[in-house]
């Protein structure tokens, strides 16, 4: 009995020694809820039968910690063998603690090296004071001019001025181009100035020069004004007064009409559709000095594309139409915005068909242009018929490169000067017989 009592009170007071025992040997081992902190995103599995961390790096987006475990295989991992725990009462080596302070450190400089770029971002967000320098102003006039879409206008505008059935003069051509770029220019820079409150509530358009301060009001106004002053100028006494009338005429369409109808009704598709066909009859009559068929056969091609193009982007772009408070088919319309696109694809098939009979190219382009049009009036349907960002974004991409392509190919099959010149002559002299056999 005294032998039990003896070993029931060593028991008894050896409790708090094995106590602080145990919360030494854990601080040692720095397996505190400090290390688990320190590491972030260090998770202990096991891997092929030892104990192992994998760390994964933090993402931008909170998740939960269980869909980070689902994921944990798909990304890429970083593992780390753990050694194995010892039992609580053997002491733990100070070369094994200092081993694992090393380990701890250099995963904490690895962190460390990611956390500035995630600072600059923040700092990024924060609001700044915009200073304009001369280097950056070339680039800012650029994007408030829309230079791309500029340089869609003057390509149409020159494929219109090549399938003109004159002789090419190309100092008309020089001053009919740049007169166009300049009035695209203007009218770009007055849709941006009148468009900034809107502009800012959209994703797409919420980083251009005015939305942002880059530039102020003021600026983009004498800019304006720089460019379409001079560029009509231009083109009315460059070239001649119908092509400076038109230029004038699309600058007012689209910035006085199709710009306040966007937020009021669908019927701005339409207006903007007017104001792209008007550049290539531009370059018509800056060759020919006259509204003609052909001019009117462009201006229908261009008009016609501009729907697969603009309600294809636009479908994409409807969280943000809406946000922006623009009043755009996809958004209000979206079945009268699919059945639009898939009418005017299919309207490319007869308007190439009738390019021959006005005797403006050969039989041969309604042939070699055929693949083409069926290809994007097949991507119409399916976005008729999908109604999805997938089908939509394919017509789209399909409408950049179908333009351009069925240019080339109507000037390739452009019927010469020399022969419509052959055949008038043809004509001139059976009119003159047929004159001198009714004349006694």
């Amino acid at each position: 009995g005294l032998f039990v009592w003896h070993l029931k009170n060593t028991g008894i007071r050896q409790v708090p020694c094995r106590f602080v025992h145990l919360c030494r040997v854990a601080n040692d081992r720095l397996i505190t809820f400090q290390y688990f902190n320190f590491l972030k995103r260090m998770y202990v599995t096991q891997y092929n039968k030892d104990l192992s961390q994998r760390a994964k790096p933090k993402s931008d987006s909170v998740a939960s910690p269980f869909r980070e475990l689902q994921q944990l295989d798909q990304g890429k991992k970083v593992i780390h063998k753990i050694r194995p725990i010892s039992p609580v009462h053997q002491p733990l080596s100070e070369t094994s603690s200092r081993n694992e302070l090393r380990e701890m450190k250099s995963a904490a400089e690895t962190d460390e090296s990611v956390t500035p770029v995630r600072a600059e971002s923040k700092e990024d967000r924060q609001w700044k004071e915009m200073k304009l320098r001369l280097d950056d102003l070339p680039g800012v006039l650029a994007r408030l001019s829309k230079i791309k879409l500029t340089a869609l206008v003057v390509s149409t505008a020159s494929a219109g001025f090549a399938m003109a059935p004159v002789p090419f003069d190309l100092t008309c051509f020089l001053l009919a181009s740049l007169g166009t770029g300049l009035a695209s220019c203007a009218a770009n820079s007055i849709n941006q100035f009148f468009e900034v409150p809107f502009d800012s509530n959209m994703n797409r358009t919420k980083n251009r020069p005015l939305v942002r301060g880059q530039i102020s009001p003021l600026l983009a106004v004498c800019f304006a004004a720089s460019c379409g002053v001079p560029g009509i100028t231009l083109l009315t006494l460059g070239v001649n007064p119908l092509t400076g009338a038109l230029g004038a005429f699309n600058i007012f369409l689209y910035t006085c009409c199709y710009t306040p109808m966007k937020r009021m009704s669908i019927a701005n598709t339409w207006v903007g559709a007017v104001v792209g066909a008007i550049p290539p009859v531009m370059g018509w009559t800056a060759a020919t000095g006259s509204l003609d068929a052909g001019a009117l056969l462009l201006g229908g091609i261009l008009y016609s594309w501009q729907f697969p193009h603009f309600n294809a982007l636009s479908w994409g772009l409807r969280e943000d139409y809406s946000r922006g408070g623009y009043c755009m088919m996809s958004v209000t319309h979206p079945g009268l915005c699919r059945r639009v696109a898939l009418r005017h694809c299919l309207a490319l098939i007869g308007l190439s068909t009738v390019a021959p009979v006005l005797n403006i190219t050969t039989w041969t382009f309604p042939v070699i242009s055929l693949p083409i049009n069926l290809y994007i009036s097949y991507l119409g349907f399916r976005f008729y018929r999908d109604a999805d960002r997938s089908s939509s974004r394919k017509l789209f991409f399909c409408s950049l490169w179908h333009l351009p392509m069925l240019l080339l190919v109507m000037f390739t099959c452009k019927k010469s000067f020399l022969e419509k010149e052959d055949k008038g002559d043809l004509l001139g002299g059976n009119h003159g017989r047929a004159m001198e056999i009714r004349l006694p």
